[in-house]
């Protein structure tokens, strides 16, 4: 691996902390990761330090644990400053209930429109003018077109948005990909930023993923390394190809050789996005 990423300061901003053994997974979820898609809080802080990234924000993952944040939020009670994360609330969740995961360290909501479809959010309008009035990210995971059609919506919503995974376009026809258009197009709000990772949930190759490489250029071009963070998406849950944390850091010197341009996008962006040291 190119030293110089290992020596630069980092954070991962999309990992997921699966720990069945001390907080039992949700009765009706539709999918319960197991063996290498599970790793405590404590598994991963030694993950990091081998790789040498500072901080990083936790997303609670549908998978597993549904609306119940008790295991992030125990990572983050835990974690002595290092941890930030992403919740997942019903849509029905009270202006009371999020100050409240705010105060302990959540610094967004999930909407996985990808997983759940556009239909299972067509009420939360008022969650969403929640998420403004408590400072909290709109964080959004997308697949195929579906950017097209909620684009003028987040636009206008007010939040702060982060996109998960590069708007998981679809490399195989990039000329007919309206909803990466779209993801292209939501940079012109200045809320707006986007995660560059989860490239084995859109890419066609094995590692390095050609086929993501022209994506990530267009995001940085529009985007700008100001709205853009780098993920590893650890612990890589149903991914179709073997993924290894390292391997990931490399892609990402590899993609963006410029020293300058990846410290920005691995420290100075999501340091301040997030308020990772405050």
């Amino acid at each position: 691996m190119d030293a110089g990423i290992y020596a630069q300061v980092k954070i991962d901003c999309h990992c997921h902390v699966l720990d069945p053994d001390n907080f039992a997974y949700a009765d009706d979820v539709a999918y319960r990761p197991a063996g290498q898609e599970t790793g405590s809080a404590t598994y991963f802080e030694n993950l990091l330090n081998a790789y040498g990234v500072q901080h990083a924000l936790l997303v609670g993952p549908n998978s597993g644990y549904g609306t119940d944040n008790r295991c992030l939020l125990d990572a983050i009670a835990n974690g002595a400053g290092r941890f930030k994360g992403v919740a997942v609330v019903n849509l029905d969740a009270s202006l009371a209930q999020l100050q409240d995961l705010a105060a302990q360290g959540v610094v967004g909501i999930a909407f996985n429109y990808a997983l759940l479809g556009l239909d299972y959010y067509r009420a939360a309008g008022p969650l969403i003018d929640k998420l403004v009035q408590c400072g909290l990210y709109l964080q959004v995971q997308v697949t195929g077109d579906q950017m097209h059609a909620l684009e003028p919506q987040l636009r206008d919503c007010g939040a702060n948005l982060l996109v998960d995974h590069c708007g998981r376009p679809e490399p195989a026809d990039r000329a007919a990909d309206t909803g990466f258009d779209a993801v292209l197009k939501l940079a012109e709000c200045e809320r707006a930023s986007v995660k560059l990772s989860g490239f084995v949930k859109f890419t066609h190759h094995d590692f390095p993923f050609a086929d993501t490489h022209g994506h990530i250029a267009e995001l940085l071009a529009a985007y700008g390394p100001a709205h853009c963070v780098w993920a590893s998406d650890w612990p890589f849950l149903k991914a179709p190809r073997r993924l290894d944390y390292g391997p990931l850091l490399q892609l990402l010197a590899q993609t963006v050789p410029d020293e300058h341009v990846r410290r920005q996008i691995l420290w100075d962006t999501p340091k301040h996005l997030f308020g990772f040291g405050a």
